[in-house]
């Protein structure tokens, strides 16, 4: 005979274990915390000596275009074709009147690279930009 009866192993669990969710919750955000710096950072540049340091200029009126070594286009951190990068800087230029173009040009590329964007700036009447240096140590 039994002495146990049949409902002491029917018993439910009534409340929800929620320590692997906050174990996951919490390797997310390490994760995030750690990959967020990597995401923002743009390519690996070498840029000319010279210079002064900038005044500071509100980012939303700042477009980086960055050209490397082997010919390639970044702008905003994507590579993008010349001719987008241009469209999309006039169209920039048009809406903000404060925009500023950052050319973050490698020192070991070729000149005619950077003209080509300069020729662009010119060709659609965007007056400020920047041929970016690391400023000269004190």
């Amino acid at each position: 005979m039994r002495r146990f009866s049949q409902r002491s192993q029917l018993v439910t669990l009534s409340e929800i274990n929620i320590t692997p969710l906050l174990d996951l919750a919490f390797v997310l955000l390490i994760i995030f915390i750690i990959t967020t710096p990597l995401l923002t950072q743009s390519i690996e540049l070498r840029l000319p000596r010279g210079g002064n340091a900038d005044r500071r200029l509100n980012k939303s009126d700042i477009r980086t275009v960055e050209i490397t070594t082997s010919g390639y286009y970044k702008f905003e951190g994507h590579q993008t074709p010349l001719g987008e990068i241009i469209g999309e800087l006039a169209q920039d230029s048009r809406a903000n009147p404060n925009l500023v173009v950052y050319i973050r040009a490698d020192k070991e590329c070729r000149y005619d690279l950077v003209a080509q964007v300069l020729d662009g700036c010119q060709k659609y009447g965007i007056a400020r930009y920047s041929l970016r240096t690391d400023p000269t140590p004190k």
